[in-house]
């Protein structure tokens, strides 16, 4: 099986010169496991002593019944001198930030590379427990830069703007194929339209019965996963809690309970509006975008089938996902701007000294075209800089002292917007 290249494996492999706590997060199925063992083989092959621990598994479990006893296990391994131990699925441990806390402040000689799906307990309790003793690295589904490298076998991986601009029909496709499948990397080594459906099935199937049904522990898991279902046929459009109660036929508090604990566990993520007047703009109700396009897709039954129209919903969700990296290191946050009188901009960057106002495009420009939501946004607000990201048009037009510039997506990887 071909290996995916993750943009931030080396990441995680540098820090494990580091003492703290490695704490790879993430939805499951994203490839925590795979990095993990990839990163045993390459230290068991330097001669380093490693132990895999996993937490799904009941012949592991027995092991965390108590601090020493784990203890005890890891030492049988790999001895009392250095050592790796890796722990999958940590929040199977009750307790997991105290347990662990409680081993690693003994001062062993062991490095723990620990990893999760994003439970509330791993999401909040370890890291209340771990302040100060870990480092959280959150694996998302594969972006599609990563996507294109490797359905490109890594030919253009530095050159990937060439790429789109010389072999336009072939990247094309590729991207259409990201849109239409997502980036869940069992879904993306999947050959067939039928193997890959049977992918996406079983990642919801198990996220319901695995994850949801741990955490909640009701019997109102249709309803949850009807709530997601109509998530992904609302995606980036204004959520109204209590047409969801009543269609739903329960309270508002659970259903925002639901919507919480589903961005928990990395499925879906939430935009708050962007406003400075409360009498004319949006200021209260968030729109939703998934984590994976494709399991956005599997929710209204168009997996694989997307219209034109609904490549273009996917587009503006996985530039979304896009900016979402871009601003990872930086202090600046992603609304939207909506107003009573339904002027929109899909995504406002608020870096606190200055707004980006960002729109997104489907198609292909033939010339510049600017939209009424667009000029009335920069009317009211006068950004330095707006962008339009599009698929092929590159050019910068002016209004007023603003520099509208249009961008296609594949030089959005590539381009510092702002900050």
């Amino acid at each position: 099986m071909r290996l995916i290249k993750r943009n931030l494996y080396s990441d995680i492999k540098n820090h494990l010169s580091k003492k703290e706590i490695t704490l790879i997060i993430g939805a499951r199925q994203v490839g925590k496991t795979t990095i993990m063992k990839q990163l045993q083989k390459e230290l068991t092959q330097k001669g380093e002593r490693t132990v895999f621990f996993n937490l799904d598994r009941e012949m592991d479990k027995k092991y965390f019944e108590s601090q020493s006893l784990l203890l005890r296990k890891i030492e049988l391994e790999i001895g009392r001198k250095n050592g790796f131990v890796f722990i999958d699925e940590i929040q199977r441990k009750e307790n997991a930030g105290l347990f662990l806390k409680g081993i690693y402040d003994s001062d062993l000689p062991y490095k723990f590379i620990v990893s999760g799906s994003g439970s509330l307990e791993l999401k909040e309790k370890i890291h209340e427990s771990l302040i100060g003793r870990k480092k959280i690295f959150e694996l998302t589904p594969i972006s599609v830069d990563e996507f294109i490298n490797f359905k490109t076998n890594y030919k253009y991986e530095n050159n990937i703007v060439d790429f789109f601009e010389i072999e336009k029909e072939k990247a094309s496709l590729i991207l259409e194929e990201y849109l239409n499948y997502g980036g869940y990397p069992k879904v993306v080594l999947a050959e067939t339209e039928k193997e890959k459906m049977e992918e996406i099935d079983e990642i919801f199937r198990s996220y319901l019965e695995r994850d949801i049904t741990y955490l909640i522990r009701t019997d109102r898991i249709d309803v949850f996963s009807i709530l997601i279902k109509l998530l992904a046929a609302q995606t980036g459009e204004l959520i109204n809690y209590s047409k969801l109660s009543t269609y739903l036929n329960t309270s508002i508090q659970t259903i925002k309970n639901y919507l919480w604990l589903a961005e928990k566990t990395f499925i879906i993520k939430k935009i708050t509006p962007y406003f400075t007047n409360p009498q004319k703009e949006i200021t209260k109700s968030p729109i939703y975008y998934f984590y994976d396009i494709g399991l956005r897709n599997y929710g209204i039954s168009k997996f694989g089938k997307l219209s034109q129209i609904e490549l273009g919903f996917a587009f503006e969700n996985i530039t979304l996902n896009i900016l979402q990296e871009k601003i990872r290191l930086t202090p600046a946050t992603i609304h939207f701007w909506r107003t009573k009188e339904k002027a929109e901009v899909d995504f406002i960057l608020n870096y606190t000294t200055q707004i980006v106002p960002i729109e997104v495009k489907y198609k292909h420009f033939k010339q510049p075209t600017i939209t009424r939501s667009m000029r009335s946004f920069i009317e009211k607000y006068n950004p330095k800089t707006a962008f339009i990201i599009n698929l092929n048009l590159e050019t910068i037009v002016k209004i007023d002292k603003t520099e509208v510039k249009f961008i296609p997506f594949y030089k959005l990887l590539q381009t510092k917007i702002a900050g």
